[in-house]
C-alpha cells in the first residue's frame, strides 16, 4: 500500500481533530478550559517557563482525551454488546484522562497562584 503524501496526512490528521470538537463533549469542554488558559497567559503576562507548563499540561489533556476516545471506537466496533473486559479497559482509558486532569490542575494552581495572590 501507498504512503499518502505529508498534505494529506495532515489533513487527514486536523480532520481528526475537527471531529473530535465536534462529536465529543468532553473534548469541546477541554478545548473551552484550553482557551481559557491562553487568555490567562496573555493577561497574566506569565513567564515563559509558566506559559509551557501551561501548553504542556493543556495539550497534555486533550492528547489523553483522544487516546482514551479512540479507544473507546476501537473497543465498539471489536465489542458492540456490554461486556465486563471491553468496561475494564473503557475505565483504564477515562483514568488515564482523569489523572493528567489532575495534574493540570495542580499545574494551574501552583503557576496561577503565583500571579493571582
Amino acid at each position: 500500500m501507498r504512503k499518502p503524501s505529508i498534505y494529506t496526512s495532515f489533513l487527514n490528521s486536523f480532520r481528526g481533530i475537527f471531529l473530535m470538537i465536534t462529536t465529543e463533549r468532553n473534548f469541546q469542554i477541554e478545548v473551552v478550559a484550553f482557551f481559557i488558559n491562553l487568555f490567562l497567559i496573555f493577561y497574566l503576562h506569565l513567564s515563559i517557563i509558566d506559559t509551557i507548563l501551561i501548553l504542556i499540561v493543556s495539550f497534555g489533556v486533550l492528547c489523553a482525551e483522544i487516546f482514551n476516545t479512540a479507544i473507546e471506537k476501537i473497543c465498539d466496533i471489536i465489542q458492540p454488546e456490554f461486556d465486563k473486559r471491553i468496561g475494564f479497559i473503557k475505565d483504564i482509558a477515562a483514568g488515564a484522562v482523569v489523572l493528567m486532569a489532575i495534574v493540570s490542575v495542580v499545574v494551574g494552581i501552583a503557576v496561577y497562584g503565583k500571579y493571582i495572590f
